[in-house]
């Protein structure tokens, strides 16, 4: 490494290399040099901390003046001998700027494929329950801050919330500690090592075939777009936020499909209309015309958006107490009982096939599910006596 002293005339006249980086040391004070590279010229000192040594970039030649670069070689001279790293300190800076509040956002700007619903679903995650964290560095939380706080919210929630919420932070923690060097493990694994996690047991609950004329009878007495939309999720076995901003230029009635560009999954459905629902969504498109929505509503999307109030109406009046996706369950469990296959089942409930090289392999368009719908439709038919 050559020596020579470092001055502006002297700093100027250094040619940059083609290739590599040329290091120099300065003549008037050790651990002091400049590194020129093919466009760069930066000053560094070089130092022992620990018995180790640590070199510091201090800045471009062409912004600090030798003699100014010179005296903060200087003084971090003084810090390393005192047993302080600076590229320690300057890490730690920069880990302590990324709060929880920042990751987030940080987070979704990088996932811009992720749906709306599952951007909200953070969201509210960040503002409910992280809330007190908000400006806290994530690398400040500690697998003990995990575990407390896991614990409180499930007193203060329930646990099922409480393992949602650690899920996202896992997520949001594991994409910031990517785009960082030297970032502490994640601190939500203690979850898993300390088998932690709350045991979450999927609701199995659904309409009956006993249940269903009661509850088809409290349906049919509902006002036309309650009902439609009820009838539509049972059908087709379609989520709540895919039948509610359903839009008609995803409708083909001539053709009786229905597309969705984007779903839970972020894969579109292709779904074939059973004559029952290609009827009555006829019947809707005239008695909505001109809105874009197969639900209009009167919130500010200008789609429908409450669905308890009704729900809750056909629950009394039925005597039947369900959820929207119970009557996902429902569709899915006609389906089965049907013998409709394995793949058309996926499907139908837009459910990938994971792991399975040959559900891979299978295309399974509207037209190949048109047989297995119409027989769900019919079975609902019977089953409801209508």
């Amino acid at each position: 490494m050559p020596s020579l002293r470092l001055t502006r005339r002297v700093i100027d006249e250094l040619p940059h290399p083609k290739v590599g980086q040329t290091y120099y040391r300065d003549t008037a004070l050790p651990g002091f040099g400049l590194r020129v590279g093919a466009r760069s010229k930066m000053f560094f000192v070089e130092g022992q901390v620990h018995g180790r040594t640590r070199r510091v970039t201090i800045g471009r030649a062409d912004v600090f003046a030798p003699e100014v670069a010179r005296k903060r070689a200087l003084s971090l001279l003084g810090e390393m001998a005192e047993g302080n790293d600076p590229n320690e300190q300057k890490r730690k800076e920069r880990t302590d700027r990324v709060t929880m509040a920042a990751a987030f956002e940080r987070f979704f700007e990088a996932r811009t494929y992720l749906s709306p619903h599952t951007v909200s679903s953070y969201q509210r995650t960040a503002r409910l329950y992280f809330k007190a964290w908000s400006k806290t560095p994530m690398a400040a939380i500690t697998r003990q801050m995990v575990l407390k706080k896991h614990q409180a919210l499930a007193k203060a929630h329930g646990e099922t919330t409480a393992n949602n919420a650690m899920r996202h932070l896992r997520s949001v923690y594991n994409f910031i500690a990517a785009t960082e060097d030297d970032f502490p493990p994640n601190p939500v694994q203690i979850l898993s090592q300390a088998r932690a996690w709350y045991r979450e047991r999927r609701r199995q609950t659904l309409v009956t075939a006993m249940d269903l004329p009661a509850w088809w009878k409290a349906v049919m007495a509902e006002p036309d777009y309650s009902r439609d939309f009820l009838l539509l999720a049972l059908f087709t076995g379609m989520r709540r936020g895919e039948l509610s901003k359903l839009r008609w230029e995803n409708v083909d009635l001539r053709a009786r499909t229905l597309h969705l560009p984007t779903t839970k999954n972020g894969d579109p459905l292709n779904l074939p209309l059973s004559e029952f629902i290609a009827d009555m969504l006829a019947q809707r498109a005239e008695k909505v015309a001109g809105s874009p929505w197969v639900f209009p509503g009167p919130g500010k999307g200008g789609h429908l958006v409450e669905t308890k109030k009704f729900l809750a109406r056909v629950s009394a009046g039925s005597g039947v107490a369900f959820t929207l996706h119970d009557l996902r369950r429902t569709f899915i469990t006609i389906a089965e009982s049907l013998d409709v296959p394995h793949y058309a089942l996926k499907r139908l409930l837009n459910h990938r096939s994971n792991g399975d090289v040959t559900g891979g392999y299978i295309v399974i368009n509207a037209e190949r599910l048109r047989e297995p719908m119409e027989k769900v439709a019919a079975r609902i038919l019977e089953l409801a006596g209508a």
